[in-house]
């Protein structure tokens, strides 16, 4: 179920290609590898002739050949990949939380928890973001334009956006919640629980069965664990450099 999600919702928004067992995607302004990878069909068994096209696909366009997915759905293809080069990035949990899982938590006193008003407050809070995942603070107006229609929380300290997050299309029920984020002067003070939690809730109330989500390490993973989430699966990350 989760993987059919990230199928259907990878494409919005980038180009994308059937290349043999995989759906490859292109960011149309971007080469960040976090916007640039394909997805294995479930069960897939790809030959090395579908490998190469793959590869070839990607150099071609300047891109790091690179692929996100549940280890479940595909078991054959790690290693499928590792036969030609391919090397693991990284190797997380994936965490799911339904509303009877889920628990809502305060936001610490003098923190503010709510759904941007403006383009300038999603600027403002992409910024944040960028910045506590070690990226420039620089935001694009496309960066603005991908955001706008998705649901997101910010954390405030009274005008300064300290923290935030989103939650990814809605489809069959189910959403990806992504980008929590909390400047460094502000860690350690259940922000990013408080929002986790909140951007669920709201989720939720819209109709959202199952939210998911994938830590980036094992630390922060703890976090949504407060928030209801529960590991159900792992996910992959391998590219040939």
């Amino acid at each position: 179920m989760l993987q059919a999600y990230v199928r259907s919702t990878a494409p919005i928004g980038r180009d994308s290609a059937r290349i043999g067992p995989f759906l490859a995607t292109f960011a149309k302004d971007t080469n960040h590898p976090m916007l640039n990878y394909a997805i294995p069909d479930d069960g897939a068994t790809p030959s090395s002739a579908d490998v190469t096209a793959l590869v070839s696909a990607y150099r071609e366009r300047n891109l790091l050949p690179r692929l996100e997915f549940f280890t479940e759905s595909a078991p054959a293809v790690e290693a499928a990949l590792t036969a030609h080069g391919f090397t693991l990035e990284r190797r997380v949990p994936v965490m799911t939380c339904t509303a009877e899982d889920r628990v809502n938590l305060p936001a610490p006193q003098g923190i503010r928890l709510r759904e941007p008003a403006t383009d300038d407050d999603l600027r403002r809070l992409r910024s944040v973001q960028n910045v506590a995942f070690g990226e420039a603070p620089d935001v694009s107006d496309a960066d603005i334009e991908r955001s706008r229609d998705r649901l997101t929380i910010l954390a405030e300290d009274g005008d300064t956006i300290v923290g935030g997050g989103i939650a990814m299309e809605i489809v069959a029920a189910t959403t990806e919640i992504g980008g929590i984020a909390v400047a460094a002067d502000y860690r350690g003070r259940g922000i990013a629980a408080a929002i986790t939690a909140l951007i669920t809730r709201r989720a939720h109330e819209r109709g959202v069965r199952t939210a998911f989500l994938t830590p980036g390490d094992v630390g922060i993973g703890t976090v949504y664990r407060r928030a209801g989430f529960h590991v159900d699966g792992e996910c992959v990350h391998l590219s040939l450099s």
